[in-house]
């Protein structure tokens, strides 16, 4: 058996477990007019046993980019509400900055602080990897979040987003419903083009496609705004007449994919989001648009980081695993969501 049909197996039996296991808790209600905001914003202390017992206080500076994005306003609302949970845990939040000069002097702040541990999603990650290493030098934990540093001795622990994965799951979603119609016209509308991310997603959906004789007929490639979504689905609606399937990379841009779709009136295809925002959630499961699905990029990856700071600082490791340590990098998975297990993942989404 090829790898490439191993591959495929292993990613169809986790999407059927994942359909499966929440199936029975849908209840398929409509969104209300005022949604409720999601959990990464609640502050309830975490349960006081195992690895969240309170330890010795830890202080964690965190500095991630301006929250011009819905996905990125995410990352710091939910990083500030978990180290809330925690009563031996003081966070020092930098302002949100795009100007990687700014980003470098507030970790420069927080090793003069002598902060224990630095958890940070850089503008930059080539960028800022001298000021990490730094950090590092100083004795200070750095957990780099979602874009990595040029030298593995720049963070003790890295979190990513699986961006190859979310083409994966995207793919084998869209093999899925197609079925054997190898007739099938697949459009993609990606995000920026000239971004290792983009790249690392495309090439994802099309290995995923190519597994069941699928592939990309259409594309065209947004800039992560509503504005720019738009703009692509317009483009890719007017140059393609027939389209069974739209995977569109970005929850965000996808505001202005689904203004463009409404406006040409179409509906002969399905779409499959990507990130994992709450409006394009409840969309699916209101299951009253051509929206399905959508592929998570976990937007609790500096929240995670904020838990790896604590753990290793107080010299705990994971307590699901045999390792006595903290893991060098972690990569979280990109599952599909559907409207059988949306209800899972509501909760932590993000809000476009």
């Amino acid at each position: 058996m090829s790898l490439s049909k191993i591959q495929r197996i292993v990613w169809s039996a986790g999407l059927a477990m994942a359909l499966g296991v929440s199936v029975t808790a849908c209840t398929g209600a409509a969104p209300t007019a005022s949604p409720p905001a999601p959990a990464t914003t609640a502050t309830a202390a975490a349960p006081a046993d195992g690895n969240n017992a309170p330890g010795d206080k830890v202080v964690i500076g965190f500095s991630a980019p301006a929250a011009d994005h819905g996905w990125m306003g995410a990352i710091t609302k939910a990083a500030v509400a978990e180290a809330a949970k925690f009563s031996d845990v003081e966070l020092k939040v930098a302002e949100g900055t795009n100007d990687v000069n700014l980003q470098i002097s507030q970790v420069e702040t927080f090793i003069n602080d002598k902060v224990d541990a630095i958890v940070i999603l850089p503008y930059d990650g080539a960028a800022l990897t001298p000021v990490a290493l730094k950090a590092m030098q100083a004795g200070i934990a750095v957990i780099n979040v979602d874009r990595e540093f040029d030298s593995p001795f720049a963070a003790r622990s890295t979190i990513l987003g699986d961006n190859y994965g979310m083409g994966i799951s995207a793919g084998t979603f869209v093999c899925e419903k197609l079925g054997d119609n190898k007739d099938a016209v697949v459009a993609e509308i990606a995000g920026i083009d000239n971004l290792p991310l983009t790249k690392d997603r495309s090439e994802g959906f099309a290995k995923s496609l190519a597994d069941c004789g699928l592939k990309v007929a259409n594309r065209v490639a947004a800039d992560f705004t509503v504005q720019g979504g738009e703009q692509a689905a317009s483009n890719l609606l007017q140059a393609a007449p027939k389209i069974d399937a739209i995977w569109n990379h970005d929850d965000d841009q996808g505001v202005g994919v689904m203004q463009a779709i409404k406006n040409s009136g179409r509906s002969e295809f399905f779409v499959v989001g990507g990130a994992g925002s709450a409006n394009v959630m409840r969309d699916i499961q209101a299951d009253n648009s051509v929206v399905k699905a959508t592929v998570i990029y976990p937007s609790t990856q500096a929240a995670d980081g904020i838990r790896l700071a604590r753990l290793l600082v107080q010299g705990k490791s994971l307590s699901d695993l045999v390792e006595v340590e903290v893991p060098r990098k972690i990569t979280l998975f990109a599952p599909v969501v559907t409207k059988d297990n949306v209800d899972k993942y509501l909760p932590t989404a993000f809000e476009s």
